[in-house]
């Protein structure tokens, strides 16, 4: 620790504590947000992978949509509407899939 504070002393390296472009980013920064067009990357089978190995050959035990989930965030507003969304797009789907045989029948 004290070699840190030597370091942020010395003249030569003052500017990196007034410098933003050397702070650590916020957390709330740090994940980019996405709308809801693209919230299915989050469980659609096509973004899954099941890694078991990694870039190194060490074995692990995690997929891409763990990945998905450290670097990607619903934006708020969407995040809100989709929990929403999804339960009447259910419900939607439900009456449709009821209503279509009544019509086959009727014709």
């Amino acid at each position: 620790m004290s070699s840190q504070e030597e370091i942020l002393s010395d003249v030569r390296f003052s500017r990196i504590t007034r410098d933003p472009k050397f702070w650590e980013m916020p957390e709330k920064k740090r994940k980019v947000k996405i709308d809801k067009r693209f919230r299915a990357m989050f469980h659609d089978k096509k973004f899954k992978l099941k890694y078991t190995v990694d870039k190194r050959g060490r074995p692990v035990n995690y997929t891409s949509t763990e990945n998905l989930r450290k670097f990607y965030a619903l934006s708020e507003s969407d995040s809100d509407l989709s929990e929403d969304d999804s339960k009447e797009n259910t419900e939607k789907k439900k009456k449709q899939k009821k209503a279509k045989p009544k019509r086959e029948a009727d014709s």
